[in-house]
């Protein structure tokens, strides 16, 4: 049984979530942390065990992830005590989540915010699946996270956090026409007409240096420390990342596979009874990836909650190529979705959010930039 009562089609709130774990749908190792339920997601935990792999892969149909294990693991690692995971490499680690989903529920999975801002790229698996981070309703049995570090080696240990998951009933996602009809009534983005195409409404990158002090962003160093994935406010900024002023240009010409933090020119709102994700823009109008961390939890932006609309931060990397990215170009598209039920606590209310208020912000594994 999932523990939950006959309700609308749309995201599933916090106490839902929990109603989810109470009636065995979602099956934890071990007690849920106090603060793992999030607005809109649950957290998913690192389990005990990690295999360093030959390369990433989905096992299909008809095969599971402990069956390609046995041909595609190099070497096993204890995360009991912790352990360092290297830039290049791919790691798949069980989770401590299980689920047992009722055939009416499906889930997608993202990694978190200070994941995708350390430029550590992580993907959900389950057994038998055709593509990654997508759980489809009414899936029994366990999860997996593919974990590549980009930039810099990262230290985990059981219990770390680095991907979320979110979970549907149904399809609540707004069309065209009703996005714009919520930005009319609710302003979605802080811009005098907003850009609502292909599902979404644009969002663009802020390379004015304005508001910022003269700063366009920052690029990641290479051949840093290590960075301890559940420290907060531990690592001076300039011994992992170049900040980047403006010098009076209003673009960025990025460095291929160089990884940068920016923010967009808009201020995002996210409503109570909404969420959303970043998706790419169209990836044939530039050689470039945008935000590897896409969920908008409810609340985010919203004044009630603290916060007077918020900058999206965007995880930017180049691909083979050098490109120039100019002030006010878009880069990715909000999609928003429906709640089944208005979150009890939003993001920012007494959560010890983040990235509430937020503008150009790196992960908060780092100190204040000054």
């Amino acid at each position: 049984m999932s523990g939950l009562p006959e309700a609308k089609d749309g995201i599933l709130p916090a106490h839902a979530v929990e109603a989810l774990v109470a009636g065995g749908a979602i099956a934890p190792a071990a007690p849920l942390d106090h603060d793992q339920v999030q607005p809109a997601s649950l957290d998913l935990r690192l389990g005990p065990t990690a295999w360093r792999i030959r390369a990433s892969f989905l096992p299909g149909p008809g095969a599971t992830i402990a069956d390609r294990l046995e041909r595609l693991a190099l070497h096993r690692l204890d995360l009991t005590g912790g352990e360092v995971l290297e830039t290049g490499c791919v790691y798949l680690v069980e989770l401590q989540e299980a689920l047992a989903l009722p055939p009416d529920l499906s889930a997608s999975t993202n990694p978190k915010s200070s994941t995708g801002r350390l430029d550590v790229f992580t993907r959900v698996i389950t057994d038998r699946a055709r593509a990654f981070d997508i759980i489809p309703a009414g899936y029994a049995g366990p999860l997996y996270l593919e974990i590549s570090p980009r930039t810099f080696p990262i230290l985990v240990r059981q219990g770390s956090r680095l991907s979320q998951i979110r979970f549907r009933r149904g399809d609540a996602r707004l069309d065209e026409a009703a996005i714009a009809a919520l930005n009319r009534r609710e302003r979605l983005v802080e811009v005098a007409t907003a850009d609502v195409a292909g599902g979404g409404i644009a969002v663009s990158v802020d390379l004015s240096g304005e508001g910022f002090g003269g700063l366009l962003g920052f690029r990641a160093k290479r051949h840093t420390g290590v960075i301890d994935v559940d420290r907060r406010g531990a690592y001076d900024v300039e011994d992992y990342w170049e900040p980047l002023a403006t010098r009076g240009r209003r673009e960025l010409i990025l460095d291929p596979d160089a990884f940068y933090i920016l923010a967009s020119k808009e201020a995002v709102h996210v409503p109570p009874a909404y969420a959303a994700e970043m998706v790419p823009f169209d990836p044939l109008v530039g050689e470039f990836r945008v935000h590897y961390a896409g969920f908008f939890d409810p609340g985010f932006g919203h004044a009630a909650a603290g916060g007077l609309g918020a900058r999206a931060v965007l995880e930017v990397r180049s691909r083979e190529v050098p490109f120039i990215l100019e002030d006010g170009q878009i880069v990715g598209r909000l999609v928003y979705e429906r709640m089944m039920e208005r979150p009890r606590v939003l993001y920012g209310e007494g959560l010890g959010s983040n990235y509430q208020a937020q503008g150009l912000k790196l992960s908060k594994h780092f100190l204040p930039w000054r």
